[in-house]
């Protein structure tokens, strides 16, 4: 998934990134970690069921185009062949927002989570065998208002359509549809999830989005939300710990961040998180402690290279520029602004068929329609720079 989100701070930037250990609580210690009375009702109702709801469009998108590819291919393979393969329903990729499945059919685009959600819709209209299952990868960093999102990534198994009284058993040539390039993908190994996780990483990436929107009302209740919806997710927590410290409840965001550090005591972005909140409260002594081991767990943060290259780009050293984003990209090789900038230094090194090739990398590994249109603009006018300094 483009966006499966967690919280930790790193600098002076708030990080959304992953725990690997669930939580143990009680349902009592869980409740515990609420402030329902410090904030407002959410402005959007949370509903579960509008999730996979399909809307008048999506039914007759089955009634028509999937119908017609199932009369020759089955019912699997033609949906398949209706989403997929013959672009009967363009889909873009979208990281900016997640979208329900029928938000996510209405706007043809979203992220990899919304587009596992109405592939799933559809499946269970038509009586499919599913499995979501999340992909073993680095993640994908990228940066929004002074907040680092660390991407996850999920897709679905299809399988044959579900017989009466029959128990869950994925058939052996189930199909699996993912949303990333297959290089993204390639290699990659999967773990089963349930559909509850699922919807818990729904509403926790909703919480994250509406945190940088600064509605903080509801970015709590979709939190409180997810951790319901799936109490192991720990990912929500972390986000529950970041949400409280920005709407300035400091006692419970350090109670918060510190249970996910207890749980996973190496984990960067907790330990990034947990800090910023003892320092908020003037615990200086045991965030000083926790940063010694922080440093020691991750020495070079993400887009620390990065914002080095850029000082080096501010300073005239496009040279130094040039390295440093190097750097960047080989430990993460697929985020489009560090692509984006490199283009810039070889631009200003002279290098104008590198700069070509990083912008057009930076265009197609875009996670958003907004981002890519940029991309795009910038590279047809050095394209066009190009070819009359040709001249």
């Amino acid at each position: 998934m483009r966006k499966l989100l967690g919280l930790g701070l790193l600098g002076a930037a708030l990080l959304l990134a992953g725990c690997a250990s669930p939580p143990r609580l009680s349902p009592t210690d869980r409740q515990a970690l609420f402030e329902d009375s410090a904030f407002r009702q959410p402005r959007t109702p949370i509903d579960d069921k509008a999730l996979f709801e399909l809307s008048p469009a999506m039914r007759q998108f089955l009634s028509k185009e999937v119908a017609d590819a199932a009369r020759s291919k089955g019912i699997r393979w033609g949906l398949i062949d209706a989403l997929y393969l013959k672009r009967k329903l363009i889909l873009d990729y979208d990281a900016a927002v997640t979208r329900t499945a029928s938000e996510a059919f209405e706007s043809r685009a979203g992220n990899c989570l919304s587009l596992v959600i109405m592939t799933a819709a559809f499946a269970k209209e038509l009586g499919l065998q599913l499995r979501y299952q999340t992909v073993q990868t680095d993640g994908n960093w990228s940066r929004n208002d002074n907040v680092l999102f660390l991407a996850g990534h999920v897709n679905v198994s299809l399988g044959r359509k579900l017989l009466e009284n029959q128990g869950f058993s994925l058939d052996p040539d189930s199909m699996t549809i993912d949303f990333v390039p297959p290089e993204l993908a390639r290699g990659q190994r999967t773990r089963p999830i349930d559909e509850a996780t699922v919807v818990a990483m729904y509403y926790n990436n909703r919480a994250a989005e509406a945190m940088v929107e600064k509605d903080m009302d509801q970015a709590y209740w979709l939190a409180r939300a997810a951790i319901e919806r799936d109490p192991t997710y720990a990912n929500a927590y972390n986000t529950l710990g970041v949400i409280y410290r920005r709407h300035g409840d400091l006692v419970a965001s350090e109670r918060v961040l510190r249970l996910v550090n207890q749980q996973d005591p190496n984990n960067p972005q907790v330990l990034g998180n947990l800090i910023v909140a003892l320092r908020d409260l003037g615990k200086h002594g045991e965030a000083d402690q926790l940063q010694l081991r922080l440093t020691a767990v991750q020495p070079d943060p993400p887009y620390a290279f990065f914002d080095r290259g850029v000082q080096a780009m501010n300073d005239g050293n496009y040279k130094q520029a040039r390295e440093l984003f190097e750097k960047e990209l080989k430990r993460a090789a697929y985020v489009p602004e560090f692509h984006f900038w490199l283009a810039q230094a070889e631009l200003r090194l002279g290098d104008l068929a590198s700069a070509s090739k990083h912008l057009e990398i930076a265009k197609d590994y875009s996670t958003t329609l907004k981002e890519r249109d940029i991309y795009a603009s910038k590279l047809d006018k050095l394209k066009a720079y190009r070819a009359a300094y040709k001249q």
